[in-house]
């Protein structure tokens, strides 16, 4: 079977070298001509573990390959993927189809025969056959289908989601996409990967249904953890207590200091009005929107809190950036927001991330990047961890008491015990627990 790729951004990539794996004869389009040179030369421009490996092994098996020209891939294509980008618009917050309506106005042009066309892309409900309804109108001479395939890769883990995911989704209509989309995903079903069909409408609103749940997890949480720090609680105690139903599960229950990323916040607001343009409006998403933009600025105030009530002349050492480890995805994160909050307070801020400063850079200003954890709290008035990075679980904490002006540490993410800070000789503060 031979794939076409539109667009090698995250879910592209991940998912073009994936199902090259899988043995398809794989090609991979964008439109960035410098990219894609990067990529035949074996440079990833994302940071995903196992990735490099992964595109670099298929590669030089002939099953994967990258260009710029569109008619190159499309012609001799049995499934054409469309995973491009769609951003939250300006004003509305509705995704902007753009991207997506170019790319099948280019897939139109190219196609020569029977063509299954499929949506990885994240697309509000009624895409796919408006994608179609263009399609045809451009090209009434050849037969196509127009499916939903929607991802649940998880940034960090993307890989080992795609090759074992808990399911597989895919909306169509006609019986010969259905069949064509089987044997895409047929080595997944061998080890046995539930594969649920549906309509196309049903498809996508799972895709948003989805996110916009385990959104609302991390948001319930992360107020039961004020609700905690307010009465003498320990949050991590109530969410095992309800983890442990099955009927809620032990999943997204992680207090901190509110969701980020390319697809919760961008993909809660387009559910909103999804929700509002069908008449139903989600007042539950509604809030949890709200809710998440707000804990971020709670969450610098929390760290003004600790170093005393001001922090003006004060330099903060910020470990972590991206939105959460293992990715050098900074969008939307809470550092965006907190870090631009403590310099408006008057602060120095200093920061480490093992993969994000590069793009840090681009959308922080006035920040000083160190080459380490360590460098960055030298002479800090306190530090603040904002992403749970392995490698900021095991600090030393007698050279970290050493190298801090004052012994305060606000944890956002809860990776310390509160007796060991204690005994350590720290303030310390965390998410949803008493201060010690």
């Amino acid at each position: 079977m031979r794939v076409a790729m539109i667009g090698t951004g995250y879910v592209g990539l991940v998912s073009g070298a994936c199902f090259s794996e899988f043995g398809f004869d794989v090609s991979c389009v964008d439109a960035d001509q410098d990219k894609v040179k990067a990529l035949r030369q074996g440079v990833i421009p994302i940071y995903e573990p196992g990735l490099e490996d992964l595109v670099a092994n298929n590669v030089k098996a002939g099953r994967l390959r990258f260009t710029a020209q569109i008619e190159e891939a499309l012609p001799n294509a049995d499934v054409v993927m469309i995973a491009v980008g769609t951003p939250s618009r300006r004003g509305d917050g509705h995704a902007d189809l753009s991207y997506t309506f170019e790319a099948a106005r280019q897939i139109a042009t190219n196609i020569k025969g029977y063509t299954v066309i499929a949506t990885k892309s994240t697309v509000p409900v009624g895409t796919s056959r408006e994608i179609e309804k263009l399609v045809r109108s451009l090209r009434p001479d050849i037969e196509v289908d127009v499916v939903s395939n929607p991802e649940f890769l998880r940034e960090g883990s993307a890989i080992e989601d795609f090759m074992r995911p808990d399911r597989v989704v895919v909306g169509c209509d006609g019986e010969l996409a259905r069949q064509v989309m089987a044997e895409l995903y047929r080595p997944l079903f061998l080890n046995k990967t539930p594969i649920l069909f549906t309509k196309r409408e049903t498809a996508e609103l799972i895709k948003y249904a989805a996110n916009a749940f385990l959104a609302t997890k991390i948001t319930f949480i992360n107020e039961i953890a004020d609700i905690c720090e307010a009465v003498g609680g320990n949050v991590q105690d109530v969410a095992e207590g309800i983890g442990l139903d099955g009927r809620i599960g032990r999943k997204f229950l992680h207090p901190g200091p509110g969701f980020g990323g390319s697809c919760f916040p961008k993909d809660t607001r387009a559910f909103v009005r999804i929700a509002e343009e069908a008449g139903r409006p989600s007042r539950i998403v509604e809030a949890v929107v709200e809710v998440n933009e707000t804990r971020k600025h709670r969450m610098a105030e929390k760290i003004i809190a600790a170093c005393g009530g001001d922090v003006r002349g004060k330099t903060i050492a910020v470990l972590g950036i991206t939105f959460k480890p293992n990715t050098d995805d900074v969008r939307e994160a809470p550092s965006l927001t907190i870090i631009p909050a403590l310099q408006q307070a008057g602060a120095t801020v200093r920061a480490y991330d093992p993969q994000g400063m590069e793009e840090g850079r681009k959308l922080l200003d006035g920040v000083g990047w160190c080459g380490n954890a360590y460098e960055c709290m030298d002479g800090a008035d306190g530090l603040a961890i904002l992403t749970e990075w392995n490698e900021f679980r095991a600090l030393d904490f007698r050279r970290v008491k050493g190298l801090l002006k004052r012994p305060v540490i606000v944890d956002l993410r809860n990776i310390y015990r509160r007796d060991e800070m204690a005994k350590a000789g720290f303030s310390y503060h965390s998410v949803g627990r008493a201060p010690v």
